[in-house]
């Protein structure tokens, strides 16, 4: 036998060796999934709420035009510190002074009229008294025969005369009581029509915006168009970060919750501070209009509104920085059982069912609603080999891991990824582990 022809047959032998080998090993992986995994552990879990928003103080009052008029003095700067009742700034007050100097002298001329209506008040007073006296005295002197009928009706004529004419000083005298209510309700209009004209800081605080300069006219808000602002008085001493908070977080947002406050303008920088208020009402992020506000419905992403007070705030901080609040909204023990997030997927109860091996799918068939039921879980793998469906109950999300209440125990191993595996994944499929593969999760459109 020639050499070439043995050289043949032994690769012929070697292929047929090295191809019913490749089958068997394809028969062998046929129906095997690569996974990667990871072991259940113990460890402590913060849940955390980030939301961004900007700085301003607790207490601030935007100083809006109640009257029209020129501003003639800003008695204050921007930036300047102001006390309780201490100037800010004078309109041109011309007419409205002139207008309670009138009706404060029309007031003392109507309290100095009442008084001459009640001194004669008081003798008219006096006259019908005596009249009536010498009315009644002739009345019985006529009845017992002892003056004639002409003195008697003369007295009778004096006594009514004298009645009428106390009516009329009383209604005169009421009616300058009247006049007084008047002038002085007229004063007090006139009055308050002049104190708009004055402008005076609510409380103590800081100028943080002062939009106008003397000699400028300032008008009054009338239906939807607003108006003037003079200024702006803010209370520093008690700094917030109010920011939006998306309506899938709000729930776990609670009053008094700790919160790292960083700010854009100070990098590097946290600060400390804790939920003060929370909004109860959602607003449409795209335009900030509280949806109490619009009567058409919106399906747009909503936020609420969260006011984080600092603990100890920097003194540099200025009413609209850019800031961002880490709220801690749970924080487990210790020892938590917890696995990776991207672990937890949900099977229907249907596809938990053991079928028989036998058993050929009716396409005709409908699910029933309880099969079509959702089912939260892991992939446990039993053996090395096998990936079963666990059920587990959740608790606290953190950033990377989630806590497991129940259905798992601590170094059970389970199925991390990959996510297309994750999603299409069978129970009970065999499994080949391959943790030294990149865990980078596959998306599919």
């Amino acid at each position: 036998m020639k050499l070439k022809k043995k050289i043949a047959i032994v690769l012929g032998i070697v292929l047929l060796l090295a191809a019913v080998v490749g089958f068997t090993i394809h028969k062998k992986n046929e129906g095997v999934v690569t996974v990667q995994t990871g072991r259940v552990s113990r460890q402590s879990i913060t849940s955390i709420v980030s939301a961004s928003g900007e700085i301003r103080p607790k207490n601030f009052v935007n100083v809006g035009a109640n009257a029209f008029g020129k501003i003639i003095k800003l008695y204050v700067k921007e930036g300047q510190q102001v006390k309780t009742g201490q100037m800010l700034a004078q309109l041109e007050n011309v007419q409205s002074a002139a207008d309670v100097a009138a009706n404060s002298a029309g007031l003392t001329v109507a309290k100095s009229d009442a008084l001459a209506m009640e001194a004669g008040n008081k003798r008219a007073l006096s006259d019908a008294d005596r009249t009536k006296s010498e009315y009644q005295r002739a009345k019985g002197l006529f009845e017992s025969g002892l003056i004639p009928q002409s003195e008697f009706d003369a007295k009778k004529t004096a006594y009514e005369g004298a009645a009428a004419a106390l009516a009329q000083a009383q209604a005169q005298h009421d009616s300058a009581n009247v006049r007084i209510t008047q002038q002085q309700a007229t004063l007090r209009r006139a009055s308050d029509v002049l104190s708009k004209t004055t402008y005076v800081a609510p409380f103590d605080g800081v100028v943080t915006n002062l939009p106008v300069r003397e000699g400028e006219t300032v008008v009054i808000g009338i239906q939807n168009s607003p108006g003037s602002t003079l200024m702006t008085i803010a209370d520093l001493s008690v700094i917030t970060a109010e920011v939006k908070v998306d309506e899938t977080d709000i729930v776990n947002v609670k009053v008094g919750q700790n919160a790292d406050v960083t700010i854009d303008a100070m990098p590097g920088q946290t600060f400390k501070g804790h939920v003060s208020e929370i909004g109860d009402n959602a607003m449409v992020r795209s335009t900030g209009v509280a949806t109490t506000q619009t009567t058409a419905g919106s399906k747009e992403a909503k936020d609420f509104k969260v006011v984080v007070t600092g603990d100890n705030p920097p003194q540099n901080l200025r009413p609209g920085l850019s800031t961002t609040a880490k709220i801690t909204t749970a924080t487990t023990a210790a020892d938590t059982l917890t696995i990776p997030i991207q672990a937890v997927t949900v099977r229907q109860k249907g596809d938990l069912k053991e079928k028989p091996k036998d058993a050929k799918p009716d396409p005709m068939a409908k699910p029933s609603p309880e099969d079509k039921e959702e089912v939260q879980g892991v992939f446990v793998v039993r053996g090395g080999k096998t990936a079963q469906f666990v059920p587990v109950k959740t608790g606290v999300t953190g950033t990377t891991d989630i806590e497991v209440k129940d259905g798992l125990t601590a170094n059970d191993e389970i199925v991390t990824g990959s996510y297309k595996v994750l999603r299409t994944l069978k129970p009970g499929a065999n499994v080949k582990i391959n943790n030294e593969a990149p865990k980078k999760e596959e998306e599919e459109s």
